[in-house]
């Protein structure tokens, strides 16, 4: 098993997972985040005053899938959250050693 993370842009937000759901995908947590990438923010003027704004709103993905799914799963995030501007975002790929389920206490697959 895999733990997929996906950063994009807020307004991916809504399409990715739409297609996350119809790719059947067991499950997903969404979190509203903050950070920066390459491009360390830029320089904006407030009242006269120069800020820098560097910490630039995304979304983060995460979902954990079987192996065989993880290439797919990251070609379907890949092709909805694209724009092909600066700002995309960045995909993330861990190896998951157990999973258990706090309910039923399964463990594996069958907690994912």
């Amino acid at each position: 098993m895999k733990k997929i993370t996906a950063i994009v842009r807020p307004e991916k937000l809504e399409p990715l997972k739409e297609a996350l759901f119809a790719a059947q995908v067991g499950g997903m947590t969404i979190s509203q985040v903050q950070g920066c990438g390459s491009q360390h923010g830029w320089k904006e003027y407030y009242r006269g005053t120069e800020v820098l704004l560097n910490m630039i709103p995304k979304v983060k993905f995460e979902l954990v899938a079987a192996d065989d799914q993880v290439q797919s799963l990251v070609d379907l995030i890949r092709a909805t959250a694209r724009t092909g501007e600066v700002g995309d975002g960045k995909i993330f790929i861990f190896p998951v050693e157990e999973v258990v389920r706090i309910r039923t206490g399964e463990t594996g697959e069958a907690a994912v």
